[in-house]
């Protein structure tokens, strides 16, 4: 079997829920609408659900020019968005080490959402004219290491709040992998949502062959692995519940422990393309480098 883009996701509104699309706009900067809204604290910290798991309960949808916010016990939440409510000044909001410019959105966002989570938050866009690089020493090794094909992945990736790439791909495999360790422990299968990817492959990826991917062909773009994706406590949050265990981050240390960390999937940027399509069942042209 060849492989195939098996789903998309976007997650508008950084570690909220996230939108499943049957195809997406890509560019440069990711997925289309891909984390470019974030919650951030009194002091412009962005918010996770690392510190709040309840912001896995704050469904997000794309729909007639608005971002609709649902949470359990509060009306929905409309943000239009051609960026009509937001502020006109810009400030700096911080994601890790990187400072990017952004723009609140209007206050009865930030009321809602503080609302829900109980504790004061407000949401911010990233603003038009942000400019953030992907993590430079990721790419220049990657570029190092494959210099044949670094061309066209040449200049800046831009994108929004994501933490440090465009893209975040998985592979189908590695989980059903980790899925089967946990059933031999006792343990209940998790979906794939557990780890937030923006793109999964399925085919004749072996389980963790992204490990040893250069690149991929999908659909009419090409993408570059440059990282294996570190990975935190948000995967052992259920999704739909909120409730934070154990697992799978416990099983994934045990036998996963890279160069970065505990990792699972892959980091990408994008080659010089603007606007291409990707659609749910693209096939996939995977190059390897073992």
């Amino acid at each position: 079997m060849s492989s195939r883009l098996l789903s998309l996701h976007i997650y508008p509104v950084k570690s909220c829920a996230g939108i499943d699309l049957t195809e997406a706009v890509l560019d440069r900067a990711g997925l289309a609408h891909d984390r470019r809204w974030m919650l951030v604290d009194d002091e412009g910290r962005f918010m996770t659900q690392r510190q709040w798991p309840a912001m896995a309960l704050i469904r997000t949808a794309l729909d007639g020019g608005v971002l609709r916010l649902t949470a359990p016990g509060l009306e929905p939440l409309e943000v239009p968005l051609d960026g009509s409510e937001l502020a006109e000044s810009v400030e700096q909001v911080e994601v890790w080490r990187d400072t990017v410019p952004a723009r609140a959105e209007h206050p009865r966002a930030s009321e809602w959402l503080s609302r829900f989570l109980g504790r004061p938050c407000r949401l911010v866009k990233v603003d038009e004219q942000a400019r953030r690089p992907a993590r430079s020493e990721w790419v220049q090794r990657w570029r190092e290491k494959h210099p044949d094909l670094a061309e066209p992945f040449e200049g800046d990736h831009v994108f929004g709040f994501a933490d440090g790439f465009p893209l975040l791909v998985v592979n189908q495999a590695s989980l059903d992998d980790l899925n089967a360790r946990l059933a031999a422990q006792g343990h209940a299968p998790v979906p794939m949502n557990r780890f937030r990817p923006n793109i999964v492959i399925e085919g004749e990826w072996g389980a963790y062959e992204e490990d040893y991917t250069a690149m991929a062909t999908v659909g009419p773009a090409r993408i570059a692995f440059v990282k294996p994706c570190t990975r935190c406590s948000v995967p052992d949050v259920d999704q739909d519940s909120a409730v934070q265990g154990d697992q799978p981050g416990r099983t994934l240390a045990a036998y996963r422990t890279l160069e970065p960390g505990v990792v699972f999937g892959v980091n990408a940027i994008v080659a010089e393309q603007q606007g291409v399509r990707l659609r749910v069942g693209d096939p996939v042209e995977l190059e390897l480098d073992f």
